[in-house]
């Protein structure tokens, strides 16, 4: 097991097939998903899947969102990371995605951008990017402040997949 980072309260590492279970408690939950596309998956086989689909991305892509665990208890928080987006959005293609998501018992706690920080902090230092995205619904206000509380400026507002989005922009420090 891959850990990629690590802050004073989380461990960032790889996806495994036995992060199911907390994977589905986070994608089954309708309130996860309601700036996600309101389709919150139906059953855990469709989170092994998705599971599957993050550890081939780590192999074809160097890249992919990593599991978040609770050091204080070993829990499965969620998952935070880089993703390389090679399909048209907004115009652009092959540029790093920042995301995060939680299972909502553990929302407001700092979390989200505890993490978004070591991942940030891991794409400008390990990856040596010079620049970062983030893409955000522009009704996801928590989201929004976690992306510009780490640094990141919305640049645009455009339409992904019929919804109003956020093109936010980190570029490194020289």
């Amino acid at each position: 097991m891959k850990i990629f980072a690590e802050t004073e309260r989380l461990i960032l590492r790889e996806l495994l097939p036995e992060d199911a279970a907390g994977m589905f408690e986070m994608d089954g939950d309708p309130e996860v998903h309601l700036f996600l596309g309101n389709k919150p998956v139906q059953s855990i086989e469709q989170s092994k899947a998705d599971i599957e689909f993050i550890r081939k991305q780590y192999i074809e892509n160097g890249i992919g969102r990593w599991a978040v665990i609770e050091k204080s208890t070993g829990n499965f928080v969620g998952w935070a990371g880089l993703k390389l987006i090679t399909e048209l959005t907004n115009n652009h293609n092959n540029y790093y995605d920042l995301g995060y998501r939680f299972s909502k018992r553990f929302w407001g706690k700092g979390y989200a951008t505890e993490a978004a920080i070591a991942v940030r902090d891991y794409g400008f230092n390990e990856l040596k990017l010079n620049e970062i995205i983030g893409i955000a619904n522009i009704s996801n206000l928590g989201s929004i402040h976690v992306l510009k509380k780490i640094g990141l400026k919305q640049i645009a507002t455009f339409d992904y997949h019929g919804i109003q989005h956020y093109w936010m922009k980190i570029e490194k420090q020289a």
